[in-house]
């Protein structure tokens, strides 16, 4: 099978060249994600629906440019409080703030927020330029997963996550099954409400952009409340074009943690659903486990912020191949997208591979020229995004807590999100301190209802028959690496040291 269509890619170079107006909406998108990923309580996928209506009066092209342009900027501009405050912009950046915040606290905060910007350009540009060689065999893997196969692969994602915790796996692996059943509270798909306890705001479950801020915002600000300021060191508070830069090149000093967040980054972007919620996360456990000083990380290690950032850029990528070639959104960002699609009467999916091929490859033409412009525009903006840090904490704090409530507010449009930020900012406080996993929570809870569904699907298939499995090889496949995951270590370790005593 031909990987690339020579004549199509030649005609997309030629629209895209041919039309500078394609251009024009590129800026704009890009400073819209920037600004929205990088205030916490936004989201880039709100940013695309917001601006939706606008794309009515684009043709199709130009709409898909201008929407892909806001995702491109949202993805890096969610590391952005990440790492200055501790609150991931969005849940791709979750893995980001784990060894971002920590370098910020510690007078680095330009390398930081440079190292996030090398590594998620370099993400977005390799993620699609593997989509312009992959698109077609990937459309025709993903066809392959079905429900058992998305059951496994969440609960695989769960037990990586769960690993996080080091020594308290257990407790990782209880804190993701919290995160699970959260997931799980409101109306079923057959309309069997639970969990609620009789309160109302449940009825469409917990809102979890809320909760997610209320868990990450909460042990920090208690923590920060005796703080004056952010960074204490006065002389360490400087934002500075040049560490920005020379956190820029650093961040190609790993390029093996950058191919590899990269590949885990297309690969798990192109599950829908799952996408660079997940795929940060495995990106930073992977390169944890393969370090030398896995102790370093949490700490203010740079691999981590590389391994996180590389990944969730690239699952933009990803998504954007399960929605071109299945016409299946990844996620809230590519949802927007196939409703552009529909307001152009476009359908996605194989039969738009086939017939519109050029539009697809002047897509990813685009997104090549979009990467050069997020350096610059990031490099102009970091220095007003960054000057945060010069905000004392008297003002900081209550601000912050405003804003994420409000924010809040704003996604679910009464007092569920509010109240979500409040009782898990207890809960995330009651995690921390007790060493239970915080993250492996909040991915429970976002892939709570994904799990129940595919379970659900997966039993009415087989009828209850667990000898289903044997039947699905990659299920099988998936199930294995899910035991080497929780065990592979411990049976390594244990074979070194009998090897080792028999000498």
């Amino acid at each position: 099978m031909d990987l690339i269509d020579i004549a199509s890619a030649s005609e997309a170079l030629s629209l895209l060249f041919s039309q500078p107006e394609y251009w024009l909406v590129v800026i704009p998108g890009i400073m819209i994600g920037l600004f929205f990923g990088a205030t916490p309580g936004l989201q880039t996928s709100m940013a695309m629906a917001i601006f939706l209506p606008m794309t009515l009066y684009m043709d199709f092209l130009q709409a898909m440019l201008f929407l892909t342009a806001i995702f491109t900027g949202g993805g890096f501009g969610a590391g952005v409080p990440a790492i200055l405050m501790n609150i991931p912009g969005t849940s791709s950046a979750i893995a980001t703030a784990f060894d971002g915040y920590p370098m910020a606290r510690n007078g680095k905060h330009n390398e930081a927020l440079g190292l996030a910007l090398g590594s998620s350009t370099f993400g977005v540009l390799l993620g699609y330029v593997l989509l312009f060689f992959l698109i077609k065999p990937m459309s025709g893997f993903v066809l392959k997963l079905g429900p058992s196969e998305m059951f496994m692969v969440i609960l695989w994602g769960l037990t990586l996550i769960a690993s996080l915790t080091g020594k308290h796996i257990i407790k990782g692996l209880i804190a993701g099954l919290f995160g699970l059943l959260i997931g799980t509270i409101g109306f079923s798909e057959v309309g069997v409400m639970r969990g609620t306890m009789n309160i109302e705001l449940l009825a469409d479950g917990v809102p979890v952009i809320p909760a997610m801020m209320g868990m990450f915002a909460a042990s920090e600000l208690f923590k920060l409340v005796n703080s004056e300021f952010l960074v204490e060191d006065e002389s360490q508070r400087k934002v500075r074009i040049s560490y920005i830069m020379k956190g820029f090149k650093q961040a190609f000093k790993y390029p093996a943690i950058l191919i590899r967040g990269s590949f885990i980054g297309v690969i798990i972007g192109a599950v829908p659903g799952v996408g660079s919620s997940v795929s940060n996360l495995l990106s930073y456990i992977e390169t944890k486990r393969r370090d030398k000083d896995p102790d370093s990380y949490g700490k203010g290690n740079p691999k981590g912020v590389v391994a996180s950032e590389s990944a969730n850029s690239t699952s933009e990528a990803g998504s954007m191949a399960t929605l071109l070639a299945l016409g299946i959104p990844g996620g809230g960002a590519t949802a927007v997208m196939l409703a552009a699609f529909a307001m152009h009467n476009i359908t996605g999916g194989p039969q738009f591979i086939r017939e519109e091929m050029d539009i697809v490859y002047a897509i990813i033409f685009a997104n090549f020229g979009q990467v050069f412009l997020l350096i610059a525009l990031g490099l102009i903006l970091i220095p007003i995004l960054a000057s945060i840090i010069k905000v004392k904490m008297t003002y900081l704090v209550p601000s912050v807590l405003v804003l994420a409530t409000a924010g809040a507010f704003g996604l679910t449009g009464n007092m569920a999100g509010p109240t979500a930020v409040l009782v898990f900012a207890i809960i995330g406080w009651l995690f921390r301190r007790y060493n239970f996993s915080v993250p492996a929570t909040v991915i429970g809870m976002l892939l709570g209802k994904m799990a129940e569904s595919n379970l659900v699907q997966t039993l009415q298939i087989s009828g209850g028959d667990i000898s289903y499995i044997f039947e699905r090889p990659i299920t099988l496949v998936i199930l294995a690496l899910l035991v080497l995951s929780l065990f592979g270590s411990t049976i390594i370790e244990k074979f070194t040291k009998n090897k080792l005593s028999s000498k």
